[in-house]
């Protein structure tokens, strides 16, 4: 059974020195999977970082979520994203936002391989995302790309 990450909010010590020992060390074990289960708030660039996700999708085995940020500053363009088939069991998440010259910051549309009238948008390929720019869309002056995905290793 899986369980969620809960810390209770008081705990009863008893006097006796042995039993207080054993009843710290659970705390402290508590304490430790339930930091350890939680998602991580790490958004890294240039580098790889666990999220803390765990998933059961292949034959039930626990696997790990991965998440790394991506920078760019032109639309069209491809960055390489360096993931390789050994560590990528599937992407699960790809997310962003981009800045034209006045400041406005816009959504990028996730997983299209066709340039969208009006807007920006991103899709993986093995080696690269691809960041496209549609006719009539913003000028891209800075921009963020996000990937989550579950990992072989």
């Amino acid at each position: 059974m899986l369980q969620t990450p809960y810390l209770r909010t008081s705990r009863s010590f008893p006097p006796d020195i042995e039993q207080l020992s054993m009843e710290i060390n659970k705390a402290y074990i508590d304490t430790a999977n339930a930091v350890n289960v939680r998602t991580s708030g790490l958004y890294p660039s240039n580098r790889s970082v666990v999220n803390g996700e765990a998933w059961y999708v292949n034959k039930n085995q626990k696997m790990q979520g991965i998440r790394q940020v991506y920078t760019f500053t032109t639309a069209p363009t491809t960055i390489e994203h360096g993931i390789t088939t050994n560590e990528l069991f599937a992407f699960v998440r790809v997310f962003g936002m981009y800045m034209d010259a006045s400041g406005n910051w816009f959504g990028i549309v996730a997983g299209s391989n066709t340039a969208i009238a009006g807007q920006i948008s991103a899709y993986i390929d093995p080696t690269n995302i691809n960041i496209l720019s549609g006719a009539g869309a913003p000028t891209a002056t800075y921009g963020i790309v996000t990937l989550e995905w579950i990992s072989n290793v």
